[in-house]
């Protein structure tokens, strides 16, 4: 009687969570993009062309019949692979059978990380400005996000800010690096000073480094984990969707310490079973055969096209900040006020869109309310000629 009373009282409606939740502005803008026909420089979905050897490989698998569900810890063969290009590139050594878990993307393989690690109430640092889905994963799991300001234009980490937001419900801090949105590419120095401070207050560092093959000029990617007194508090999270153009796979992964990953494999089994079977098999054979060339090309492609992009940008009145690493640039629109209307980012988006047919996301997205309501963010991870069409309309602002 008192359970009826009760569920009659609340009657129908969704969870206390949900009223809080609305669609991400990048798939905001996707939408209204493909709703005018425009081109898409909102969401980072990197059409450019797939690796021949990973299409012809998962091509393959689907026709040897590699369609049913895998180990929950993902197939040997890509296991190792991961291990082997972590130990060559990075220097760590990695056991594949223990300490590898191949995830839905990074996005599953945080929330799942999530899962394992926090509580409702723990607190957990971000850099400002933030990937978004790294906050809603957070707070749909009742974690609290706490940002730690970057200086911009440069996007500089100061030390003590990271410390002054250190309380004793901190239980983690996140590193993206290269960084979505700003392109920033943490230094060794700032990564030894994070180090340091996770160390002193037992922290624990999940790093997110699915763009670490997207490096410009001098920049250099170092991961949390190979620093000393690092390997056993680091969770790295990273994958294939950026590096092989196959966003809609979902081939990510995590290493971290055996002790953690049955935890973590628990929770990803939970929520996805196990990440497409005939994708690993296509991403195993990429990792196996793409080395370092490879990968040096990929890096300068991207830097044409971030050229492209800036030069673009500037030639329209906006004001871009050179990313060091990923490929995405953050924007001002600063000075545009008598050509793009609204006094929002969301709204200056949309008018971008409606005068251009160029899709970008609201700067806003990236940072806590009230903050980045001047920029806008760009993605060139697209295919020459779609870019240079981009470029080209950007500059009809003018």
């Amino acid at each position: 009687m008192v359970q009826a009373e009760m569920a009659k009282e609340r009657g129908l409606g969704l969870s206390r969570l949900a009223p809080r939740v609305v669609q991400s502005e990048i798939r905001a803008m996707t939408v209204e993009c493909d709703r005018v026909g425009g081109v898409n420089l909102a969401q980072g979905v990197c059409d450019t062309e797939v690796p021949a050897v990973v299409t012809e490989a998962a091509i393959t698998a689907i026709r040897d019949g590699h369609n049913i569900y895998t180990r929950l810890d993902g197939i040997q063969r890509l296991r190792r692979s991961i291990a082997e290009k972590t130990g060559r590139m990075q220097g760590m050594i990695v056991d594949p059978d223990r300490e590898v878990l191949v995830t839905s993307g990074a996005t599953g393989a945080f929330h799942a990380v999530a899962m394992a690690l926090f509580d409702p109430g723990d607190e957990v640092l971000l850099f400002e400005p933030f990937y978004g889905y790294h906050v809603g994963t957070l707070k749909s799991l009742g974690t609290v996000p706490v940002a730690v300001e970057l200086e911009a234009p440069d996007w500089g980490l100061d030390l003590d800010r990271v410390r002054a937001a250190i309380t004793p419900k901190t239980r983690a801090m996140v590193v993206n690096t290269p960084s979505n949105p700003a392109g920033k590419v943490f230094t060794k120095q700032e990564l030894e000073g994070l180090a340091e401070i996770a160390r002193e207050h037992d922290l624990f560092v999940l790093t997110d480094e699915i763009y670490e093959h997207f490096l410009y000029g001098e920049s250099k990617h170092i991961s949390p984990a190979t620093l000393p007194g690092m390997r056993e508090r680091t969770i790295v999270m990273s994958g294939y969707s950026k590096t092989f153009s196959v966003t809609g796979w979902r081939i990510g992964y995590v290493i971290a310490d055996a002790k953690w990953l049955p935890a973590i494999g628990y929770f990803h089994d939970l929520l996805y079973v196990c990440a497409p079977s005939p994708f690993q098999h296509g991403v195993a054979v990429g990792v196996e055969e793409l080395g370092q060339t490879f990968y040096a090309k990929l890096a300068l492609d991207h830097e044409v096209k971030r050229e492209m992009l800036v030069s673009a940008l500037r030639d329209a009145g906006l004001t871009p900040q050179v990313p060091d690493g990923a490929y995405y640039i953050l924007a001002s629109t600063q000075g545009m006020e008598g050509i793009l209307e609204g006094s929002t980012a969301a709204q200056r988006a949309r008018s971008l869109l409606a005068k251009t047919g160029v899709a970008a996301v609201a700067g806003s997205a990236f940072f806590r309310p009230g903050k980045g309501e001047d920029l806008l963010r760009f993605c060139f991870a697209k295919k020459d000629e779609d870019l240079a069409d981009a470029c080209a309309r950007l500059r009809s602002l003018r």
